[in-house]
């Protein structure tokens, strides 16, 4: 998944939404064109989707994280 110029749009929510789905870690790489930081839009992505937390962010790419509502396989730490 890839966020450009047009920033956090609801299509991105819900095509990470979807993602999450089938997996609870998901690499989204931003692109030098957004309009903010990869921290910032990191943070706007995870409020939007409600459910998600931003795990690290590595220069322009971050990794979020939501547990599988039936079988989570990953607990982060307190």
């Amino acid at each position: 998944m890839q966020i450009g110029k047009g920033g956090v749009t609801p299509a991105a929510v819900t095509a990470v939404r979807e993602a999450l789905t089938t997996r609870e870690l998901m690499k989204v790489r931003v692109l030098d064109v957004a309009p903010d930081s990869a921290s910032a839009l990191g943070a706007d992505l995870a409020a939007a989707l409600g459910d998600t937390h931003v795990v690290q962010v590595i220069g322009r790419t971050l990794v979020l994280f939501r547990p599988d509502p039936e079988d989570p396989q990953i607990e982060l730490p307190g």
